[in-house]
């Protein structure tokens, strides 16, 4: 979730200069040969690094022709040097940051003086990269009308297969300081083409047309390709090279932004200035757009459960509660009966108190959750009962006030819940012995919620469900977001993804949780599922299977589609359904309705798990 618009007069407001790990990286020496009687260059401003070796300098006389003017957010333009130099590595554009809406156009020859910087979209503690920008900037149009400088093509070709370097360690894993290298690595190629006219042929879309104009495509077709036309994010070390983001340079109002769906295809030449935000790192400002052409995507169906098999799901629905436009529980309560083929447990997360966001205190979720399987019901579906803890007030995280919890509903004519003396939000639900079988101690519980690994996130919801005469245990999960994680165009490399210290912690209490079922009873089936905010190849999955306890289920599906959820172009797992030893054979289903669309109902797609007891 974003709080706000990147290109926002909120950003405007943070376009003071920001030095971060390596930002005063180039030598006194570099900086002096560059102050030279010759004139400065823009390629002398850009240098051979991240950094500028004229960073906090004054400059004059910057010549160059105005590639793209923005008028909004961070106001300003582009200018490029059309003489460009003999080094790769030397970017011939800069941005010039006006603050005021620019009085210059595209073809414009001008000169600049002002102030060397290097802007940090989103801040030093963001890890993003830093922008090398002229700011305060006095500008003389020496002439009108010229021709670009050509576009520099960004393909196939041209992109690197190896991401980024491995950052100095001397500097603290940042990379600022190294030595471009454009031909060797991705990051590098991008960077040594920051704030140049560049372009892209015909590209596959990979992340759908999002509320803040801007879509992702990849300029390599066949790079860990989705089977429904994303690229998937298998590894730490596929972060698809290819993924580009883009935006355009003219204001919505005047020119409305494509809508484009994963498999889509923007057609035709994308030209403009190469840009770098905190939404996403490089990206393609288009003073020329290309033509989308929609593909043939279609929401999924998963097939219906058989009589003997009994389908386990889990959604997250984004914040539901009742002041949300009814058009949106029906189109979750019709994806449930269409989609989901009714399954006979559905795991939800993200279920809202009463009034949503209003910070009054209010705990409980009965009108949300009323609303919700009235919805349903009204869809064809079945009378879904629920079973849920309240938790305490702003305690569980989520959006202040809306006291996000994880809620069982289940269709009573295929499925009983056990009640044993039901919990609340600090008591722990622990593990027993009835009739020589496993059984909860308190059955809907939470389990461990004392736990400091649950603080301020949501505990995990235990709960015994019965099914043709045999004992189901369900998890419901909602573990902790990934929220100051840095991106993958961080200048630290690897990049610091410091919330999976805490989902770690999360993981190993699930699965110690899960251990002492199976100590009672090996042949237990217990299922451990829900929003997992973390991949299947992460140690966070790993510490949930430890010592053979889960098995994480959509590992049983082809590479190419394993994803729940689509971030910045890459197709990725965060929602999980996992099995102990006794459940053997199932079918598993990520079911694909909302990720790749730019019409959501939730950014997540559910998934579910078909199989006999």
């Amino acid at each position: 979730m974003r709080s706000s618009h990147p290109r926002s007069a909120a950003v405007a407001a943070l376009v003071a200069t920001a030095l971060a790990t390596g930002l005063l990286a180039g030598s006194a020496d570099a900086a002096e040969g560059a102050v030279s009687a010759d004139p400065i260059r823009i390629h002398d401003i850009q240098g051979t690094t991240r950094i500028s070796p004229l960073n906090g300098k004054q400059v004059t006389d910057v010549e160059g022709i105005v590639t793209g003017v923005r008028t909004y957010g961070s106001r300003g333009f582009w200018i490029q040097d059309p003489n460009a130099d003999d080094n790769d590595a030397t970017s011939e554009g800069v941005f010039v940051f006006t603050n005021a809406v620019p009085t210059v156009a595209a073809g414009d020859a001008v000169k600049v003086s002002g102030t060397v910087g290097e802007y940090i979209p989103g801040g030093v503690n963001s890890g993003n990269q830093s922008v090398t920008q002229i700011s305060k900037p006095t500008v003389t149009v020496v002439s009108s009308g010229n021709a670009l400088p050509e576009a520099t093509a960004i393909n196939e070709y041209s992109v690197p297969a190896e991401y980024a370097p491995a950052g100095d360690p001397a500097a603290g894993g940042s990379i600022n300081g190294l030595t471009l290298e454009p031909s060797r690595y991705a990051l590098d190629h991008y960077e040594s083409l920051e704030g140049m006219n560049v372009k892209i042929g015909t590209s596959r879309v990979v992340g759908a047309t999002d509320p803040y104009s801007e879509l992702w495509v990849t300029v390599k077709g066949w790079e860990n390709t989705a089977k429904r036309g994303g690229t998937i994010y298998g590894s730490y070390e596929s972060q698809n090279t290819g993924r580009l983001q883009i935006q355009q340079l003219a204001p919505i109002a005047q020119q409305p932004f494509p809508v484009a769906n994963v498999g889509d295809r923007l057609t035709g030449t994308t030209e403009g200035p190469l840009d770098f935000n905190q939404f996403g790192g490089y990206t393609l400002v288009a003073r020329t757009l290309g033509t989308v052409k929609a593909g043939t995507l279609a929401p999924e169906k998963t097939k219906p459960q058989a009589e003997q098999e009994l389908a386990v799901a889990t959604y997250n629905v984004e914040n539901l509660d009742p002041t949300d436009p009814q058009e949106k529980f029906d189109a979750l309560a019709k994806a449930v009966v269409e989609n989901l083929a009714a399954p006979d447990v559905l795991a939800l997360e993200e279920i809202q108190d009463d009034n949503g966001a209003k910070n009054d205190g209010t705990v409980s979720a009965e009108q949300t959750l009323t609303k919700f399987t009235a919805a349903i019901k009204a869809a064809g579906g079945p009378a879904y009962q629920w079973r849920t803890i309240n938790p305490e007030d702003k305690k569980d995280g989520g959006e202040p006030g809306g006291n996000i919890r994880q809620v069982f509903l289940y269709n009573p004519a295929r499925v009983s819940f056990t009640e044993r003396a039901p919990g609340d939000a600090v008591t722990a639900t622990g593990v027993t012995k009835v009739n020589g079988k496993a059984a909860l101690t308190h059955s809907p519980g939470r389990v461990d919620p004392a736990n400091p690994a649950w603080a301020d996130s949501r505990k995990p919801l235990a709960g015994e469900f019965v099914f043709r005469g045999k004992t189901v245990f369900v998890i419901a999960n909602h573990f902790g977001s990934k929220g100051g994680d840095e991106g993958l165009t961080s200048h630290h490399q690897p990049p610091v993804r410091s919330s999976e210290t805490k989902r770690l912690l999360q993981a190993q209490a699930v699965n110690g949780f899960v251990k002492q079922i199976l100590a009672e009873d090996k042949n237990a089936n217990v299922l451990v599922l829900g929003d997992i905010n973390d991949f299947e190849f992460s140690a966070t999955t790993d510490a949930l299977a430890d010592g053979g306890a889960l098995y994480p289920a959509i590992k049983s599906l082809p590479k190419a589609e394993r994803y729940s959820y689509v971030y910045q172009g890459n197709a990725q797992v965060l929602d999980q359904i996992l099995t102990s030893p006794a459940i053997k054979k199932f079918t598993y289903d990520s079911v694909h309705i909302n990720a790749e669309f730019a019409a959501q109902n939730s950014d997540h797609d559910p998934q579910v798990l078909r199989f006999r007891p």
